[in-house]
């Protein structure tokens, strides 16, 4: 009988470090550490954290008598880099570089993924791969415009589950992903809204980049005046730029990003904390209305995934305003693990072929500019 494929999987969030250890499909070990982000907001930059991430993912293996060189591949969440197309990318130098300078314009604690599987992989002599990182690039062109000429939207939405649940759920229905029309969200320490049309995410909310809700560490949209005043009050681009994906939200109001403290707080009553709260689920459903326009009300489901759907008030806010566009289907946490391993197995195994990260965006403008 065959050995197992080991592999190292390794998901760092906007508030934990997630890793897992894999033996072909099965997921023998999974640590999630959570960071709350007085403890994160040490770090001047995300880039700075490389060493506590890689202590977390080093302390999961010796608790499990496990070292790096005992795995056949690393696997790590990305995003940052220029946009790219879905599916399984190798991790090279180039990818590396270029997600560490955040040249996809965002800057997200996922692309840490990369870095430490790519870390790990040259260290041990094994290879590395990420998948659907959080710049895939499916938008449809009226996504991208804006109101000022050259300037344009970027994708950037939780991607990997996204996708991930949206195929569970068309599986549950007999049906193929690209079948369907859905709406799906991750409610999470970052929220994204996103449109699916027939396989591909045609349109969403930039969770890190200050649009959609506002959530336990991102601030959401807020209009350009009112920003433009808060920095006319003396306040820093440096402070205004931390808080689209690490000291804004729950963060700004309260000092902390753990939820469940604040959930406590709306549990017994204290009135900040309750309209804190459901504001953020407003502004949630405000961002399905939007998605289910974009779909031209032809939507098969809503779906709602992520760590906060642990939450029923969640839901019951969701469904208050917005089961009348489509059933709505939770899926509390996440797949993200499992679909990163399970898709690089079929790699390994010959039975799908790996990408090559270009160095360019997937969208380099209209052909009108050209």
């Amino acid at each position: 009988m065959d050995a197992p494929i080991k592999l190292l999987v390794i998901n760092p969030g906007s508030t934990s470090t997630k890793v897992s250890y894999f033996e072909d499909e099965k997921n023998v070990y999974t640590d999630s550490i959570f960071h709350d982000a007085p403890e994160l907001l040490k770090y001047p930059t995300t880039n700075d954290q490389m060493p506590l991430r890689k202590q977390v993912v080093l302390d999961f293996l010796q608790s499990h008598g496990m070292t790096p060189a005992h795995m056949d591949a690393f696997v790590g969440r990305g995003g940052c880099a220029y946009s790219q197309k879905s599916g399984v990318m190798e991790i090279d130098s180039r990818l590396t570089r270029d997600t560490a300078a955040d040249l996809g314009g965002s800057d997200h604690p996922a692309k840490l993924g990369v870095m430490l599987a790519y870390d790990l992989g040259t260290a041990y002599g094994k290879p590395a791969y990420t998948v659907n990182p959080t710049n895939v690039d499916e938008l449809c062109d009226y996504a991208r415009l804006t109101g000022i000429a050259g300037l344009y939207r970027r994708a950037q939405t939780h991607v990997l589950n996204q996708k991930g649940i949206a195929a569970i759920h068309a599986g549950k229905l007999g049906k193929d992903y690209g079948d369907l029309n859905l709406i799906v969200c991750h409610v999470d320490g970052g929220i994204t809204a996103t449109a699916h049309r027939k396989g591909r995410m045609i349109d969403s909310t930039e969770g890190a980049g200050g649009d959609g809700p506002f959530t336990p560490t991102r601030l959401g949209s807020i209009p350009v005046m009112e920003v433009l005043q808060y920095l006319d009050q003396g306040h820093t681009t440096g402070e205004m730029r931390a808080m689209l994906s690490r000291s804004g939200g729950f963060v700004s109001h309260f000092g902390t990003s753990d939820a469940s403290k604040i959930h406590a707080m709306v549990e017994a009553g204290d009135r900040k904390a309750v309209t804190v709260w459901n504001a953020m689920i407003y502004q949630l459903c405000k961002s399905i209305g939007a998605m289910a326009a974009v779909l031209e009300g032809k939507t098969d489901a809503i779906l709602l995934t992520g760590g906060l759907m642990r939450y029923e008030d969640i839901l019951e806010g969701v469904q208050a305003r917005c089961g009348w566009i489509a059933p709505i289907s939770v899926y509390p946490g996440e797949c993200e693990q499992e679909a990163m391993a399970e898709a690089v197995l079929e790699v390994l195994r010959g039975k799908r072929k790996a990408g090559r990260y270009t160095g360019a965006p997937v969208f380099q403008g209209f052909d009108w500019e050209k």
